[in-house]
């Protein structure tokens, strides 16, 4: 007899924004005629830029001719990549790394799902709270679920900076920027959870998928910019968000050879070859294409342009955070993240308020309950959408009645 795994029945029903699909989908078939503008999803819209675009041609033409034809590539990435991500990322932020230490992926969610294979499954887990949901499902559907799983809230009261534990947590997933609050931590913050790591033998899972986002000078875009952070740390990347690669597919992650963790008997193990091996075995690799197009990224020429698509949405933040504010709302985020996190206003719910803007204003926005029970009482805004519908969408709510 075929059993299930029932870990998967721990699950809620259905994704967070599979949920949000299905309201939207059902309130356009009421109202066809209704004009939904969606600042919820975190979905690009600028497209590729033409660096990334030339090199996909190149790249291309090179797959029909029998002399440039390229099959199986390397399962953990090419090394024209990998050398560009080690001299334009992070050598200028003083940070050493060889390339051996760089996985290329098909992006950061599937990677901070996949890496918790490598975890026992009797580890507790601590997220953030709000948290990206991604990074709590994998771990339910492996067996950790209820007293395995460790929320450190994160509110206006700690200004959303989650508080060190008092006991003892084996994996911690931090996300910075953060989605969904779109709020930062210092070298300081950092500093200390880096230190925490290192005192109980733990290990750091970092989402650093919105880096490129960062405008003050003094946040680090990089954990490995902290002191002892290649010994507990291992950091995700990706294009999606930085460059439009949501529909393109790739994006790294970094194990260091120091990073190890410790068997039933006492051996310690170093993570690298673990990770490497599980690739090899699990993942055939990244398309070329997809990893030339992400190497024109580090060009001069895909640098200023890629400067330029995160300046655009970078802009819409800066308009959606003056304008809410000046609404009188209360927001976070938008000043060094692509995310806005409002509270909801007296009265509503997370969900509430979804419906109150879908249907008054035909606007779709994220409900912060989704990320968490810390996440009730907020809704998430995302910068991502063009201009003229963010513009569009801020009128609609200004002429709101709340």
């Amino acid at each position: 007899m075929s059993l299930v795994n029932e870990n998967f029945l721990l699950l809620t029903p259905n994704y967070l924004f599979a949920d949000i699909a299905q309201k939207v989908s059902a309130y356009k078939a009421l109202h066809p005629e209704a004009d939904i503008i969606s600042l919820g999803i975190g979905d690009v819209t600028q497209p590729l830029c033409p660096a990334v675009i030339e090199a996909m041609h190149r790249a291309t033409d090179e797959m029909a001719s029998a002399q440039t034809f390229r099959g199986y590539g390397p399962e953990c990435g090419y090394d024209f990549l990998r050398e560009a991500i080690v001299h334009n990322h992070f050598l200028p932020r003083g940070v050493q790394l060889s390339i051996d230490e760089i996985f290329i992926g098909d992006g950061a969610k599937s990677d901070t799902g996949n890496i918790q294979e490598l975890i026992h499954h009797d580890c507790v887990i601590g997220v953030t709270d709000p948290v990206y949901p991604v990074y709590v499902d994998s771990n339910a559907m492996a067996g950790r679920a209820g007293a395995n799983v460790v929320y450190m809230p994160c509110n206006a009261e700690n200004n959303f900076v989650p508080q060190i534990p008092d006991r003892h947590i084996d994996v911690i997933y931090l996300c910075y920027p953060n989605n969904p609050t779109g709020t930062v931590l210092t070298a300081q913050q950092l500093q200390q959870w880096v230190d925490y790591a290192l005192r109980n033998d733990s290990i750091i899972l970092y989402d650093a998928a919105y880096q490129a986002f960062i405008t003050d000078p003094s946040i680090p875009h990089s954990i490995y910019e902290i002191e002892g952070a290649r010994k507990c740390a291992i950091e995700f990347h990706s294009y999606s968000k930085t460059a439009g690669f949501t529909g393109v597919r790739c994006g790294y992650t970094i194990v260091p050879h120091e990073l190890s963790a410790t068997t039933g008997d006492n051996r310690r193990i170093p993570l690298n070859h673990l990770w490497e091996r599980r690739q090899c075995t699990k993942f055939n690799g990244t398309s070329y294409i997809s990893q030339r197009a992400a190497e024109a990224i580090y060009t001069p020429e895909g640098k200023e342009q890629v400067r330029k698509t995160i300046g655009y949405y970078m802009q819409n933040a800066h308009h959606m955070l003056a304008t809410l504010r000046s609404l009188g709302h209360e927001v976070y985020g938008g000043e060094n993240a692509p995310y806005l996190w409002m509270r909801t206003p007296e009265g509503y719910s997370s969900w509430q308020y979804f419906d109150h803007l879908l249907h008054n204003a035909h606007v779709v926005c994220t409900p912060g309950v989704g990320f968490g029970p810390s996440g009730e009482g907020y809704v998430r805004f995302t910068a991502f959408g063009t201009h003229e519908s963010t513009a569009k969408a801020l009128k609609r709510i200004k002429e709101l009645k709340n």
